[in-house]
């Protein structure tokens, strides 16, 4: 693997979670461990869910420094029980906190998809040996305070077989052992493995915490904030892949094309086709999809709920959507349209299919419907 390439846990263009110094817009989240912290009865088990890019990853890094620096209290003391912490913050300087951003502390073990030695290559999902790496961490001795942290990022990798190990040490974990399990698709995880953790909901990121993340990321920051929460729906990993391929600018054309409907602007349409079509602009070409179905969706929730989206993702979207979608009959159309076109779209894109071709099969299929 590359070693420029971003690590299987870490969004590409952002820091490594555990560099990532404040948790934006999960204040809810936090509060709820640090409640169960201090109640004595620390659950073992733990499930971060949520959309992707929201700071899952950077909550279970937030609580493995919070819990390898925090001992538990053995007792009292002299002068009563110290107060329950209110925060998980720990000082940069806390010899925890530089173990962990050099990857050196005893107590802290992180799950992700592991290298293939025969092919070099990194595996598609966490396979039994990576969660086997579990039983010589447990073997070795404690680190301060005689806790141990694992983070599994992101749970929703592992194979079946991985799952069942994994299972096997949350039901019977280790003292002073918290897991910690990352999952975008909780639905997707066995029964068994959610009906042991205890979940911490992740919820998106408002406009103001989306670019107070962004800016921490050193993102480059868009003129309007609004439109890049609407379209990154509160991720900050989503936002950071928009800023980084010029998303704003894609959907704005994309919404100009749509805005000319069902008098196709040809040479608009012809401009967004020869860009699909560069070389190199594969990621810029997948972002495309993303954003069609993105604007279908929003196409049809106008004509559903007679009113478009807040905030809107793009200067003229609201007029435009409410134009093409005025009511639940066209709606209908829409997400009809929008169906057909991510089948085509995505079987083209397996095929190996001309993504130009691709994109003005999309726009004609979207002039159609435009046409009624």
């Amino acid at each position: 693997m590359s070693e420029t390439a971003p690590a299987p846990d870490q969004v590409p263009g952002a820091p490594h979670p555990r560099e990532t110094p404040r948790l934006f817009g999960q204040e809810a989240a936090e509060q709820a461990f640090l409640t169960a912290y201090a109640s004595g009865r620390l659950h073992h088990g733990w499930l971060l869910t949520g959309p992707r890019g929201v700071g899952k990853a950077t909550l279970a890094w937030r609580i493995a420094r919070f819990l390898l620096a925090t001992p538990p209290q053995e007792d009292d003391g002299l002068f009563g029980a110290p107060p329950p912490p209110q925060s998980l913050d720990i000082d940069p300087d806390h010899p925890v906190s530089h173990r962990l951003l050099a990857g050196s502390d005893p107590g802290l073990i992180a799950i992700t998809r592991s290298v293939n030695e025969k092919t070099g290559r990194l595996r598609d999902e966490i396979v039994v040996d990576d969660v086997r790496a579990l039983n010589r961490f447990f073997g070795l001795s404690a680190a301060e305070g005689g806790r141990r942290v694992v983070i599994v990022d992101c749970a929703d990798d592992m194979n079946v077989n991985a799952a069942n190990a994994l299972l096997k040490m949350l039901e019977e974990p280790p003292a002073r052992t918290t897991l910690l399990l990352i999952s975008h698709r909780p639905s997707g995880l066995l029964p068994t493995i959610r009906s042991r953790c205890r979940t911490l909901r992740l919820t998106p990121l408002a406009a103001g915490d989306m670019a107070a993340a962004l800016a921490q990321a050193g993102a480059p920051m868009p003129a309007n904030t609004d439109h890049l929460a609407a379209l990154a729906a509160g991720s900050v990993g989503a936002a950071l892949r928009l800023t980084a391929l010029g998303g704003l600018e894609i959907y704005d054309e994309l919404i100009g094309l749509l805005g000319s409907l069902p008098r196709l602007d040809r040479p608009r349409a012809l401009a967004l086709a020869e860009a699909a079509a560069q070389r190199g602009a594969t990621d810029r070409f997948d972002l495309l999809l993303d954003l069609v179905d993105t604007a279908m969706a929003r196409l049809a929730r106008t004509g559903a709920t007679g009113t478009p989206p807040v905030p809107a993702a793009a200067a003229q979207e609201p007029e435009t959507l409410l134009r093409l979608a005025p009511d639940a009959y066209r709606a209908r159309a829409w997400a009809d349209a929008a169906a057909e076109i991510t089948a085509r779209s995505r079987h083209g894109k397996a095929v190996n299919l001309d993504p130009a071709a691709l994109v003005l099969d999309m726009v004609f299929k979207m002039q159609k419907t435009a046409a009624g």
